[in-house]
């Protein structure tokens, strides 16, 4: 605008506000998630967040049997931090996204750890949130398990419930028995030793009975 001063757009749409809820919703419904949280800055961003609400409550009124509730940004991170358990499923624009999904990861363990999905509706890509990580390429240090999950994600969404349970229960049951964990979540164990414990327990492995996805 002039020297010393800037100005940024934000631009939310009622048509992605609305496909990103129903989306949410429908993910909820068909993964035995029982409630979501929108979270926003509309108590000052009140017409750009306003929308994003306002589309998200009308889509929200069709799925009765999912709580809804709401938070702002600031407050959902604090909340995220001191208790948790209380969300089920979060949803929000991208750049609280962006920040609150690190948030989270930093509660489990770092990046290592995330998965993460681009879901479209003619396609979907599923990585680890962290990257190719070229700084420890080749040195053994990475955590192969954003990446193994991210694969889990991938299995449920092409409807491969029974593989994608199979591989999470040895993912699981290395992490119980704690023997391999990587350097990043205060272990030894390289990249390899750590994929060959989850392929040794693979073949033992029991799917849970609980049938939700990672996510």
């Amino acid at each position: 605008m002039v020297p010393g001063v800037v100005e940024s757009l934000k631009i939310i749409t009622e048509k992605a506000s609305t496909r990103i809820a129903r989306f949410a919703f429908e993910y909820a419904k068909k993964s035995g998630r029982h409630k979501i949280h929108a979270i926003h800055k509309a108590n000052i961003m009140k017409l750009s967040d306003g929308l994003f609400l306002r589309s998200v409550r009308a889509v929200a009124e069709q799925y009765k049997d999912i709580e809804y509730k709401e938070l702002i940004v600031d407050n959902a991170c604090m909340q995220m931090v001191l208790d948790p358990q209380q969300f089920d499923m979060l949803l929000l624009p991208n750049l609280y996204g962006d920040v609150m999904s690190d948030l989270a990861a930093g509660l489990v363990g770092g990046l290592g750890v995330v998965p993460s999905g681009n879901i479209g509706e003619q396609c979907a890509m599923f990585e680890a949130v962290h990257g190719t990580a070229p700084d420890i390429a080749g040195k053994g240090l990475a955590n192969p398990t954003a990446l193994l999950m991210s694969g889990i994600m991938m299995l449920d969404h092409l409807g491969e419930r029974t593989a994608a349970r199979r591989i999470e229960a040895a993912l699981e049951k290395v992490y119980r028995k704690g023997q391999h964990a990587t350097r990043d979540l205060g272990g030894k164990a390289t990249t390899a030793e750590f994929t060959d414990a989850v392929i040794a327990a693979l073949e033992k492995a029991v799917p849970s009975t609980a049938g939700s996805p990672t996510a």
